[in-house]
């Protein structure tokens, strides 16, 4: 779970998952090559889209050990006792899952720049912090204000 441009820096202040608090902190930029890890307003929103086929994923996995290792029956249950296994296992997983999703949606985006230190850090066109900043605060083409 580390920087995707430079592959040094973490991605979340909490190296532990499982400390729900500060489970998603992440600094606002990697402390190694500075890559901001926002890269626009809502960018996590598509972390879902991963997260769910990360899950479908695991989910089919389990399913398929299930079946070999113990075998799948409606007439004795043990289908239905591979859905609680599943469920309390994905539960179990899921702060793992959900900065997993994080750092693989982040890798589709930043590749690996093996010379960080001379390149610029990857943006996208419209950048998060301008979107919180009032007209003509650090806004080239903002009108002055009066």
């Amino acid at each position: 779970m580390k920087c995707p441009r430079c592959r040094r820096g973490p991605m979340f202040t909490q190296p532990s998952p499982w400390k729900l608090r500060q489970l998603l902190k992440m600094p606002e930029k990697c402390p190694e090559c500075g890559q901001p890890f926002e890269l626009e307003v809502g960018f996590w929103y598509g972390t879902g889209y991963v997260s769910y086929a990360l899950s479908f994923a695991l989910s089919a996995a389990t399913f398929v050990a299930w079946w070999v290792l113990i075998g799948m029956s409606t007439e004795d249950h043990r289908f239905f006792w591979w859905l609680a296994f599943n469920s309390v296992f994905l539960v179990v997983l899921q702060p793992w899952l959900m900065r997993l999703s994080r750092v693989v949606y982040l890798y589709f985006f930043v590749k690996y720049d093996s010379d960080y230190k001379k390149t610029s850090v990857k943006k996208f066109d419209y950048e998060s912090e301008s979107y919180f900043r009032p007209k003509g605060e650090g806004d080239p083409d903002a009108p002055p204000r009066a």
